[in-house]
């Protein structure tokens, strides 16, 4: 009762300012985003700050653990706003994997998918070179229940392996590249917009190596898994990476609190699409913004205020109302 009450206060706050922008100096909403080595935290702070620009509606993008407690925290009425992987917001409205013990999350819907996920395996052993060389190694896959681990198990289920068959480590993308260079892990999962700055660093002062996940390993982790699609990092990509590697890839999604206003929520969808022209100067992760990858492949509704953006640029989505 309590959090029902909080997020009514929340959503009617938010309509009031909303009504009265000059009167209440803008909305201020806090967006999730994740670690700060990840691109989640980088890029978030440049859609805050042209949600603010372009609405006059105060964004802060603040650093978190990430998609699930984004989720949770736009349920409890902490943040408006939050990144996720869409394949955890799936585990969310289905109740299922990472939200399996808490149950069903529904208390937000989709803004729209901003860029790819790449699913990165990292290593700075030359003996490693396939996912199955993890046997027996000191492996970063994530934080338990996090979006990084079930992708982990994903990739390592599809080499005919388990948690149990490695020596799983549970670090942030920030220690998982500390615990490379201290030779304290073997290899690590690392699943955010390539590049990333985590493993930008590391290549630049220790060199690494990405280890594919192709051919056969590849096609069996989408036939068990269909949220996955095919990617190809292309060369040079980070330094002294000379090669294209084929790995695969999940969407980067911007969720909204559903009781947000659906005014508020077509402003917002606009700031970001509407400028990804100038998005793109500040940060990379900006070229893949578009109507099209914004509406694809997303199995939970959208916002209506998302909904009518699209609509009005030609693309019909799901809603849940």
């Amino acid at each position: 009762m309590r959090k029902q009450m909080r997020r009514a206060v929340v959503s009617i706050l938010l309509v009031v300012c909303m009504l009265a922008l000059s009167g209440c100096g803008g909305q201020r909403m806090m967006m999730g985003t994740g670690g700060t080595a990840g691109t989640y935290y980088a890029f978030g702070g440049v859609l805050a700050q042209y949600m603010k620009n372009y609405t006059g509606y105060s964004v802060t993008a603040v650093s978190t653990a990430a998609s699930k407690a984004n989720i949770q925290s736009i349920g409890d009425g902490d943040y408006q706003m939050g990144f996720t992987q869409s394949d955890v917001m799936t585990y969310a409205w289905e109740g299922s994997k990472s939200f399996e013990t808490d149950g069903p999350c529904r208390d937000f819907r989709v803004l729209g998918a901003l860029y790819a996920e790449t699913v990165q395996l990292i290593t700075m052993k030359e003996d490693i070179k396939t996912v199955a060389d993890l046997k027996g190694r000191s492996v970063s896959i994530g934080a338990p229940g996090s979006g990084v681990y079930f992708n982990a198990v994903d990739v390592l289920e599809g080499a005919g392996l388990t948690v149990d068959d490695i020596k799983p480590q549970y670090q942030s993308f920030d220690d998982s590249k500390e615990a490379l260079k201290d030779g304290q892990i073997d290899a690590a999962f690392i699943v955010a917009g390539a590049p990333t700055s985590a493993i930008t660093e590391l290549a630049t002062t220790n060199g690494v190596f990405l280890i594919p996940i192709e051919g056969e390993l590849r096609d069996k982790i989408m036939d068990i898994c269909p949220y996955y699609a095919p990617l190809v990092i292309p060369a040079d990509t980070y330094p002294g990476q000379p090669d294209p590697i084929e790995t695969i890839t999940i969407k980067a999604t911007m969720v909204v609190d559903a009781d947000l206003d659906d005014e508020v929520v077509y402003q917002l969808t606009a700031a970001i699409f509407d400028h990804a022209e100038e998005i793109t100067a500040e940060n990379a992760k900006g070229a893949e913004l578009s109507v099209e990858n914004a509406t694809s492949g997303i199995a939970v509704p959208f916002h209506a205020g998302a909904a009518r953006y699209f609509a009005e640029h030609g693309v019909t989505v799901e809603t849940a109302d």
